[in-house]
């Protein structure tokens, strides 16, 4: 028997991400681990904090009757009431544990979220540069995705927003911290995306959700907060995770929150209880949620990262590849430095099918440099790479990227 056409054409066009990542370790086979410079993957290398060690130790070795067991599809009445203080705080809102649904993880989440909402054919507007798993997410559940660009800072273009919403439109889904280019929207933007869905809803009779898609929430650098998402629109929804802020990326524990102001909530929130259930996830997992709801405080040392940040610029900067600055998350987002002769692909795997990005990330493979094309994420001339890795390494690949970046531009 056949595969799907579907998965089959999927496959075909499947994430960059994991194709260098798995680039990279055929390369590190063939020339050795510490030769090879792998930027690919978000995967965080920090350790949980020790709180997370502690907590987990003790919890797992307690034997309360039930604690291992089933419990309502939307997680344990306690852990959720936990995590809706800390969503009320993020947000400048005032929930409670009901409006809360555990998830396995943030992809897990947006499938229920996306399941719960969508009718075939409805659109989910989303800005590009974006993460590459966005349009598998929408269309598991008969959506399309709809893109726009953002203005050359990467804010959001709310001109071009407003003339791709249609009445079709069921969400927005915002990434802020952004992947893969770092930015943080400030408080101005949010407002300026609620009053054009606002005003969107008023013309055509339907609000679309604001989806907030925040794993990233704790990551940020230079004192710079994201701004609440649920208090600054009625029809909004928060999914997010503890892959990153406590490093947990394998454990798959995470949750939406959905905002006070959505109408019919109780109905909203019923249907992600559901979806959680049928789309085989039947809960997120019980040990993890009792260990999250006592670690709301933690997160990993970031400034960890923020000194990866500024080591990885350091080295760009000399290899003379210009990037835009990350106000959080841990990615660097890059231009493709310029080249006398422009270079077209015809390669369907670039989705674009053009484009210098691929052939420059091909180049810095040249040099054991791994790192992602931006036509993956929509963004054809850029590339993004992860320093979610040690700082030495950043550091030993300066030579490689510089004499990358001096063979292209020749």
């Amino acid at each position: 028997m056949a595969i799907a056409d579907s998965i089959r054409e999927a496959q075909s066009k499947s994430s960059w991400i994991r194709k260098m990542f798995e680039e990279g370790a055929v390369l590190k086979k063939i020339h050795g681990a510490d030769k090879v410079f792998d930027f690919s993957i978000g995967n965080p290398d920090l350790e949980p904090p020790r709180a997370f060690h502690e907590t987990l130790l003790r919890l797992a070795s307690e034997d309360a009757a039930g604690s291992h067991g089933y419990m309502a599809n939307a997680g344990f009445t306690g852990v959720r009431d936990a995590l809706a203080r800390k969503a009320s705080a993020d947000h400048g809102v005032t929930i409670d544990g009901s409006r809360v649904v555990m998830t396995v993880g943030a992809a897990g989440g947006l499938n229920v979220v996306l399941k719960a909402i969508l009718n075939p054919g409805d659109e989910v507007l989303v800005t590009r540069p974006y993460f590459v798993e966005y349009g598998a997410y929408i269309s598991n559940h008969g959506g399309k995705m709809v893109l726009a660009d953002t203005k050359p800072d990467f804010d959001l273009d709310i001109s071009a927003i407003e003339s791709a919403l249609t009445p079709k439109t069921a969400a927005f889904l915002l990434n802020s911290p952004h992947n893969p280019t770092g930015r943080i929207y400030p408080a101005s933007t949010i407002k300026k995306l609620a009053d054009s869905l606002r005003a969107h809803g008023q013309e055509c009779g339907r609000y679309p959700y604001l989806i907030a898609d925040e794993p990233y929430r704790e990551i940020v650098y230079n004192g710079i907060e994201v701004p609440p998402v649920l208090a600054a629109y009625e029809e909004a929804l928060v999914v997010t995770s503890y892959s990153k802020s406590l490093s947990l990326p394998g454990e798959r524990i995470g949750y939406i929150a959905v905002g006070p102001g959505v109408s019919d909530g109780d109905a909203l929130i019923g249907a992600l209880a559901y979806t959680t259930r049928i789309l085989g996830f039947v809960n997120a997992p019980a040990l993890m949620q009792r260990v999250v709801a006592e670690l709301t405080g933690a997160k990993v040392d970031v400034s960890v990262y923020a000194r990866r940040r500024d080591a990885f610029k350091s080295v760009l900067d000399a290899a003379g590849i210009a990037y835009a600055e990350p106000e959080g998350a841990f990615y660097l987002f890059c231009k493709v430095p310029p080249k006398k002769t422009t270079i077209r692909l015809a390669d369907p795997e670039t989705e674009t099918g053009t484009v210098d990005d691929v052939a420059f990330v091909m180049a810095l493979k040249d040099q054991l440099i791994l790192a992602v094309p931006g036509s993956g994420f929509g963004a054809p001339g850029w590339f993004r790479l992860s320093y979610c890795i040690d700082e030495n390494v950043i550091k030993r690949s300066g030579a490689a990227f510089k004499t990358a970046s001096e063979r292209w531009q020749a």
